[in-house]
């Protein structure tokens, strides 16, 4: 179910530029696929990390 769910969200975020579907169903669809695929996993994780390493620019790596 997840699968599913994920994969529409994805592909009718491609579709942002139609009213109501949006660019944002597609970081949505990829958080949902990111809990049964490890690849997707992978991606949340290392934007998670880079996106605290650049909030906090004064500490070091």
């Amino acid at each position: 179910m997840r699968i599913s769910i994920g994969v529409l969200l994805v592909f009718c975020g491609l579709l942002g530029f139609l009213p109501v579907l949006g660019f944002w169903m597609i970081p949505l669809g990829l958080l949902v696929l990111s809990h049964d695929f490890a690849l997707v996993r992978r991606w949340r994780r290392r934007l998670a990390v880079w996106w605290e390493r650049r909030r906090r620019p004064g500490q070091p790596p």
